[in-house]
């Protein structure tokens, strides 16, 4: 897959369907490679008449590993929080969302449909606060605004995610991913089976090396980040909100205050939808998000 520098930094990015077409750039969550976009719901936004980019963020994947910026322990940056403390960070999500305006710049890409999860959603926030002439439309999904007193995941969630594995051995790595999945991911109707939850893992796993000082920087960002609710009043733009009823990790009431928050924001809630991307949910995703896009495209063309 091709980089391209943006913001001072390189980044993996692909990119699907024809250039000329109105963009939707998907921004990945915390940790998460931008492969964790399924291939069909790319291929399928894009069969819909939108060139479709999705990027590695900072510090993961393929793209720029910020070794120079150190070290960075989020247990210590966790106390810090909950001690009201300030503390040091190596960047925020003002940020990373400075690197999404940049990628759009260096591919020449006027404006997009920003389109988000989890970190990558608070990210996409950010991208339609900061940037707003880049911003066609916002897609916050499975994310939060960061209110203060919003529910927190709950602890089964989180101590999944904040376990690494117990070594860097394949299997391990594998095994871990698919353990992390079947706490947070969707349940019931929406459930990845073991087959899927295998293959999802190990292509994540045999992509790059673990890479644990990444994954740290990303997580002291988000914890150093400044709530979104009252920035996100100034929105303009076109914003869907879509969240799942069965979501550990970040549970519904992030998705309704980020809905709440952005002035004419369209909230979708999925039943048994929780943290991940199941193939059972895909059609779900092109279903909103064309949708979205697609009435947001006839409105620019009406005006």
């Amino acid at each position: 897959m091709p980089q391209v520098k943006a913001n001072g930094l390189s980044f993996e990015y692909e990119s699907f369907g024809r250039a000329a077409d109105p963009t939707i750039l998907l921004i990945m969550g915390f940790s998460a490679q931008m492969t964790m976009w399924p291939v069909n719901l790319c291929q399928g936004l894009a069969d819909k008449g939108y060139r479709v980019v999705r990027f590695d963020n900072r510090d993961v994947g393929k793209s720029e590993k910020l070794e120079r910026l150190g070290l960075f322990n989020p247990a210590e940056a966790f106390a810090k929080v909950a001690a009201g403390q300030a503390f040091p960070a190596p960047y925020v999500l003002n940020d990373m969302a400075n690197d999404a305006a940049g990628i759009l710049s260096a591919l020449d890409i006027g404006d997009a449909h920003i389109v988000g999860a989890s970190m990558g959603g608070m990210i996409a926030q950010l991208v339609a606060v900061n940037h707003p002439a880049r911003t066609r439309s916002v897609t916050s999904i499975m994310s939060t605004t960061g209110r203060p007193g919003l529910p927190p995941a709950k602890p089964e969630a989180m101590a999944v995610l904040m376990t690494p594995p117990a070594n860097d051995e394949r299997e391990t790595r594998i095994a871990a991913a698919m353990r992390a999945w079947r706490v947070i991911g969707s349940v019931g109707p929406l459930a990845a089976d073991d087959a899927e939850l295998r293959s999802v893992a190990e292509n994540e796993v045999d992509r790059v090396p673990y890479y644990p000082q990444g994954i740290a920087r990303q997580l002291v960002g988000i914890l150093a980040s400044q709530p979104r609710h009252e920035m996100l009043k100034s929105v303009k733009a076109p914003a869907l909100v879509i969240h799942g009823e069965a979501d550990p990790l970040v549970p519904i009431e992030g998705g309704r205050d980020t809905a709440a928050s952005i002035p004419g924001a369209r909230l979708v809630t999925v039943p048994y939808m929780g943290h991940d991307f199941s193939q059972k949910l895909v059609p779900t995703y092109i279903r909103e998000i064309g949708n979205f896009v697609d009435d947001v495209e006839r409105r620019r063309k009406a005006a």
